[in-house]
């Protein structure tokens, strides 16, 4: 498989490190008892935020992150379908598979891997809106802002965590796949296009 790979964009160490630093932030911004610039999203009686894990892509790094965030969070997962086996999304997101947990009132931090056209997330925003999110923010792997063709902004007092921008390069790696494989790569590579022509 490695040799499929033109070159590795972010290492495991990389990743690593800038998930740690992801779960800090948010591990600070949704303390009750902080006080700092950007204040706590929670007050200290509201309930910890629901993590929620776009699949299949985003698995790898909700594993990483959840592990390192030290609240007491719920974990769930909801399944979008917009690529196929296909290197392009479809623009037209749909939700396979909904969330278990309950989430009327409750702060939704969506953890995906990539956010590029945004299609997916307004779908997802959306979706949870109707189910009575009182706030979403969305933590993503990866960001290629020059795909965007609709602009989301977090929900409430939501916020949007990055952990690297990705230039428009079609990535493999770290729970990102094409064709389901690829996925178990420790790194976020770029495919080689003959692997995908």
């Amino acid at each position: 498989m490695e040799n499929h790979i033109e070159k590795i964009l972010f290492t495991e160490k990389q990743i690593s490190q800038r998930v740690s630093e992801l779960a800090s932030q948010i591990t600070l911004n949704f303390s009750p008892s902080t006080n700092n610039g950007g204040g706590p999203l929670l007050s200290s009686s509201s309930s910890a935020p629901v993590v929620v894990g776009v699949a299949t892509g985003a698995f790898l790094f909700l594993a990483d992150l959840v592990r390192k965030i030290n609240l007491p969070i719920s974990v769930d997962f909801v399944r979008v379908e917009s690529y196929g086996s296909g290197t392009v999304s479809s623009g037209k997101p749909k939700i396979s598979c909904d969330l278990k947990i309950d989430v009327t009132g409750k702060h939704v931090i969506l953890v995906e891997d990539v956010v590029d056209t945004g299609n997916t997330l307004a779908c997802l925003f959306e979706h949870l809106k109707s189910k009575g999110a009182s706030s979403i923010s969305v933590c993503t792997l990866l960001d290629k802002p020059s795909r965007r063709k609709v602009n989301v902004e977090p929900v409430g007092e939501g916020k949007f965590y990055c952990g690297f921008e990705c230039p428009d390069y079609f990535v493999v790696g770290y729970g990102l796949d094409f064709s389901e494989v690829y996925r178990n790569l420790p790194y976020v590579g770029i495919l080689k296009p003959e692997m995908y022509s």
